[in-house]
């Protein structure tokens, strides 16, 4: 027979199993899941905000600066030529081949003393050399170097490009008496010669 200190042993055993099994509350979770918490979104805009402010005040920067300019093209117009001084007269020819000639005066006496020169479009040791060295040449006479009369006769075998460029130094260097004009025969057989 079974002891009686066993059986009663084994019922406080049992009840006290059973005890804490119906303590521990049910619940209803799958095994090594935790319950995901959901929380609210909540988004800061402020650097958003900065960053749009910084990307508009960009594109209306750059679009300033790209802004196409204007040149003022002042045109002879119809009728009796202008007589200008020879003292303070330049004159560019400008043939094919990126060839650029000049000479002070009228074009008679250059091509009878051989004052016609050739030089480059470069505005260092060309053009812009020539121009700067008139303007000082008659500021040291007395004349105020506005008066300046540049004459440009470009040939119909001559290049926009170089029409642009002897047009951006007389910008470059304040020349505010400028014109276009087709050469006349002498000038022209002259580039005829010097192809």
């Amino acid at each position: 027979m079974i002891d009686c200190g066993i059986i009663i042993l084994m019922n406080l055993v049992y009840k006290s199993f059973m005890d804490q099994i119906t303590m521990q509350p049910m619940r209803a979770a799958r095994a090594g899941v935790r319950r995901m918490i959901k929380h609210k979104l909540k988004t800061d805009m402020t650097p958003m905000v900065d960053l749009g402010f910084l990307l508009i005040t960009f594109f209306v920067f750059t679009a300033e600066i790209s802004k196409p300019t204007a040149m003022n093209l002042n045109m002879p117009t119809d009728g009796p030529p202008m007589q200008t001084g020879d003292s303070r007269t330049i004159t560019f020819l400008m043939s094919g081949n990126n060839k650029l000639f000049y000479y002070p005066g009228k074009e008679e006496d250059a091509i009878k003393n051989n004052l016609i020169s050739l030089i480059t479009y470069d505005e260092k040791l060309g053009i812009g050399k020539i121009i700067r060295e008139k303007q000082l040449q008659l500021e040291r006479s007395g004349i105020d170097k506005k008066e300046l009369m540049v004459l440009l006769k470009p040939s119909k075998e001559s290049v926009y490009k170089n029409t642009v460029d002897i047009l951006d130094e007389m910008t470059i260097n304040g020349v505010t008496r400028y014109v276009l004009v087709k050469p006349n025969s002498l000038d022209l057989k002259y580039l005829e010669k010097n192809q």
